[in-house]
């Protein structure tokens, strides 16, 4: 049995984090990351999702593209989504018109759950279609004062900003708190 570190979890144990189908790969595992991207594909039935095109610049990676939300940028709910051949397939809601575009690379990042589209037809364009993104909301404390103690095995830090009045409690497991640890040195 195989002991994962402090950086895995068990998720990304189970499946890698990026998966990649390309037409005409000789790689082994083509068929079957294919086939795990059709089943994800499939799963996004009825869910909302971002869809955004953008130019692939000739140096840079598609996750150096910035993806951030612009003008033409469409959210909606996906309707029949599914891939016959190695063409995608879809509707958007309030229309019968079925859309499509056939890849000659498919990437899914298993983490964002975004999948990257490299249409055969626009090879200098990539489509990341996938959840919409989690936004968090951010609170910057200045200089907070510091509390620390144990409560069980959990390790609690407080963070308190007297000027903006606020109090923010953060409980560690002993995992978690060595990995602070070890960042912090």
């Amino acid at each position: 049995m195989k002991i994962l570190d402090n950086k895995q979890t068990y998720q990304e144990h189970l499946m890698p984090l990026t998966i990649v189908w390309q037409q005409g790969s000789t790689n082994p595992d083509n068929r079957n990351n294919f086939a795990a991207i059709k089943e994800w594909f499939a799963s996004l039935n009825g869910q909302e999702i971002t869809w955004r095109q953008r130019l692939i610049p000739p140096t840079a990676d598609v996750r150096e593209i910035d993806w951030e939300p612009q003008r033409f940028d469409e959210v909606f709910a996906m309707r029949n989504p599914e891939i016959r051949g190695i063409t995608l397939y879809w509707q958007k809601p309030d229309t019968q018109q079925e859309r499509s575009t056939t890849p000659h690379k498919l990437e899914l990042d298993n983490l964002r759950q975004y999948l990257y589209v490299y249409p055969q037809s626009q090879k200098e364009v990539a489509i990341r279609l996938g959840l919409p993104e989690v936004i968090y909301q951010t609170i910057q404390l200045t200089n907070p004062q510091l509390e620390y103690g144990k409560k069980g095995e959990n390790h609690v830090v407080t963070l308190r900003d007297a000027q903006q009045k606020l109090e923010v409690k953060v409980a560690l497991s002993p995992e978690n708190f060595k990995q602070l640890k070890q960042q912090l040195q």
